[in-house]
């Protein structure tokens, strides 16, 4: 008989297999609920590397039409998917999710920002107007297009709402079904069109501005053809290209024009012949009637709208303040700048622009910023919100004029606006995100205080690309349809805005200025450079019979070396610096000295002729040509002499000179400017004086000879005259009976009456 604990033992491992089995089915019974839960409805999951989970895909929209629904529209959704992940995507469906409000400027970017999937945030899924992808090899795309009706994304309260896309699906790594991907964009929804005006304004700047094309460089022809550092304008001004878009977009929008000078003048030069340097050396231009049709459609653009003059080259005001200042000479060349910028649009653009406003490096001021662009005459000064912060007790966007003390105003940009096109825009999603981000904006501001006047300003990057400005242009047009929201206005309206009295006024401080910036400013030396080009400059011009040929080509290219453009360029900014002092020193050696070789003098009297030599085409006057001796005793020169030399011709200029000794000596000749200036290098040579002769020699040591004899005589006599007459010697014969004649002077005189000629 078998013990109860002996069948105890036998039925212990079947039990413990029963036990397990038991516990795996209840495992089951409660998890696959779980499963299905998870499956069906939208969880919130950590955010993962880019590649897995939530991130495996990402979702583009490149399309939204209308930008702006109003009740019963229906939402076409253009875009692609992409599989950012490892593993191919399968069976996968796209699908939109129900709007969510967001009702302050701050929720707007956040909502941009998100990358994770939030049910709370994300909104309610509407799968029946999704679309099936299906699958996506890794590192493939997929294009969708969504019909959907506003009536389905459950729009309340007219609002700004965010507009989130999921993907829904599998990864063959991962068989079972999870969201893949979100793509989020900014809705801006109203229930009717229409309404009336608002009473918020913004003035759009629209930027004109290019880097340094012209160089110092002309011909010596009486146009004096240009030299342009390379073809880049000529791409810029073509269809297609930068300039071109910027100027027949802006032909059609409500703004407000802020132009460089320096790229006006360059593309006028453009007009007649002009060379261009390429690596096979200068070739002549072919642009002229590009050149022509630009300043054309230019010209009719601008009419009736309000026109900003930068100063000249549009000089880093950043630097001059805070490396250049000290230097003597940058402030003037500032102010100079700015009367050259006026003239030069007048004349081509045949308009008055406003001068009247400075705009530093992406709006960054500090006091010595400030400082350096009121000294050029500005009163106003283009800030941004992210400088001069609006102040903490704001609740609401501020108007864009504030008093800084002083009798100047900053008008302050709102930073936001300012950066929303700085991205790639030549890719559709950054395009549309960017116009939608713009309207959304406009339409919260508009909401904030619907009763409150306001004039804003939008201040973008300095030099926008072709698809820059085509995005900024869709999205001013955009809101063009919507004036109950915000109109637009220029600049000189935005100046003279009543300002809010709550709004920051307080300039920040130098140590506030962005280290980001600061590191791309223009170097003290770089200054430095720039006063000794322009002190050859002025002494150059003095001697000039048409200084202008030489003074405005290398005014402007100093100007131009100040340019905002060649930051984050410092190693070209230096090559066009000494590329003009190179150019400049070698047009005041073509003024120079004739070499001369040694020569001989004969006589004690001749005549030394030097040449100066004039390779300018045109006449140099104003000089005075020295010449010295190293002996200066043994060999006497004549005063200067002025000099006047026709272009392209030479002048012999004589000096008289006296030899008085034979020997070598060196002679120096020197030209000097009217204010006593050396001009140029001296002229070293050297003269051999060989003219004296023997017989002249023999006259002037007979001469000297007599001298000596004099001066025993005269001793001979004091000392007889000393003695007593009774000590006389034997023999002496009194004076007057020698039967020589005693001249008064003391000199002998032959018997006969003939005087020594020691003359030559």
């Amino acid at each position: 008989m078998i013990s109860r604990a002996h069948r105890d033992r036998r039925r212990g491992p079947a039990r413990r297999r029963a036990r397990l089995i038991i516990a795996s089915l209840l495992s089951l019974l409660v998890v696959l609920p779980l499963v299905t839960a998870l499956q069906q409805a939208p969880v919130s999951v950590p955010a993962q590397d880019v590649g897995t989970g939530q991130r495996t895909a990402t979702v583009a929209l490149t399309e939204i039409t209308p930008d702006v629904p109003t009740e019963g529209d229906t939402l076409t959704l253009r875009g692609t998917v992409t599989n950012a992940g490892s593993s191919a995507i399968t069976d996968s469906r796209l699908a939109p999710r129900t709007g969510t409000l967001l009702p302050a400027r701050e929720d707007l970017q956040e909502a941009l920002n998100r990358t994770g999937f939030a049910a709370e945030q994300d909104g309610r899924l509407v799968n029946e107007h999704g679309q099936d992808i299906g699958t996506i090899a890794p590192g493939m795309s997929a294009t969708f297009e969504l019909q959907v009706p506003v009536s389905a994304l459950e729009l309340g309260a007219d609002g700004v709402y965010q507009l989130a896309l999921t993907l829904t699906g599998r990864t063959e790594a991962e068989g079972w079904d999870q969201i893949l991907g979100v793509g989020r964009s900014l809705l801006p929804w109203q229930e009717s069109a229409g309404g009336g005006s608002s009473g918020t304004q913004l003035t759009v700047l629209w930027p004109l501005i290019s880097t340094t094309h012209l160089t110092a460089e002309t011909d010596a022809d009486e146009e004096q053809t240009p030299a342009f550092r390379d073809s880049s304008l000529l791409t810029d001004i073509s269809p297609g290209g930068r300039l071109y878009e910027l100027v027949t977009l802006g032909a059609d929008l409500p703004v407000t024009w802020v132009i460089d000078a320096d790229l006006l003048a360059s593309v006028d030069a453009m007009t007649e012949d002009y060379r261009i340097h390429t690596p096979d050396g200068l070739q002549p231009g072919t642009g002229q009637e590009a050149a022509r049709a630009w300043l054309a459609a230019l010209q009719d653009a601008v009419q009736d709208a309000d026109v900003i003059a930068l100063p000249f080259g549009d000089p880093d005001l950043a630097s001059l303040a805070h490396r250049g200042k000290d230097v003597p000479g940058a402030l003037g060349r500032l102010r100079t700048a700015t009367e050259v910028s006026a003239l030069t649009v007048e004349t081509v653009l045949g308009i008055q622009p406003s001068t009247d406003f400075a705009w530093p490096v992406e709006g960054a001021i500090d006091p010595d910023i400030v400082s350096v662009a009121t000294s050029a005459g500005a009163h106003h000064i283009i800030s941004r919100s992210d400088s001069l912060r609006p102040g903490d007790s704001l609740d609401y966007t501020a108007t864009a004029a504030r008093p800084i003390g002083g009798g100047t105003t900053a008008l302050v940009a709102d930073a936001t606006l300012s950066k929303l096109f700085e991205a790639d825009m030549s890719l559709p999603a950054n395009a549309t995100t960017a116009r939608q981000q713009f309207l959304a904006h406009a339409l919260t501001i508009a909401q904030q205080d619907p009763g409150r006047d306001r004039s804003l300003l939008l201040a973008p990057q300095r030099t926008p690309t072709a698809e820059q400005a085509r995005a900024m242009a869709g999205a001013i047009t955009a809101l063009t349809a919507h004036p109950q929201w915000i109109s637009f206005t220029g600049v000189t309206e935005a100046a003279d805005a009543q300002p809010d009295p709550g709004a920051n006024r307080q300039v920040p401080g130098a140590d506030a200025y962005p280290d980001r910036l600061r590191d791309q400013e223009l170097p003290t030396s770089a200054f430095q450079e720039m006063r000794e080009t322009q002190r050859t400059l002025d002494d150059f011009q003095v001697i000039l019979t048409r200084p202008d040929r030489v003074t405005t080509p290398f005014g402007n290219a100093i100007r131009r070396e100040m340019s905002t453009s060649w930051r984050g360029h410092s190693t070209e900014a230096a090559q066009y610096r000494a590329t003009v002092q190179s150019d400049l020193t070698e047009l005041t050696e073509r003024v120079h000295l004739i070499q001369k070789t040694r020569i001989t003098l004969s006589g004690r009297s001749a005549t030394i002729p030097i040449s100066v030599q004039n390779n300018l085409v045109q006449g140099v006057q104003n000089l005075e040509l020295r010449l010295t001796s190293s002996r200066k005793i043994g060999l006497e020169v004549g005063d200067p002499q002025q000099v006047t030399v026709n272009g392209g011709h030479s002048a012999s200029v004589k000096f008289s000179t006296t030899a008085r000794a034979n020997g070598l000596t060196y002679l120096e000749a020197q030209l000097y400017t009217a204010d006593g200036k050396p001009y140029g290098k001296p002229m070293r040579f050297q003269a051999q004086v060989t003219s004296i002769t023997s017989a002249v020699l023999m006259v002037i040591a007979g001469g000297l000879l007599l001298v000596v004899l004099a001066g025993v005589r005269m001793y001979t006599k004091r000392k007889r005259a000393a003695r007593p007459a009774d000590e006389a010697p034997d023999g002496a014969v009194p004076a007057g009976e020698s039967g020589t004649d005693t001249g008064d002077d003391g000199t002998s005189t032959p018997p006969d009456g003939e005087r020594v000629d020691r003359s030559e």
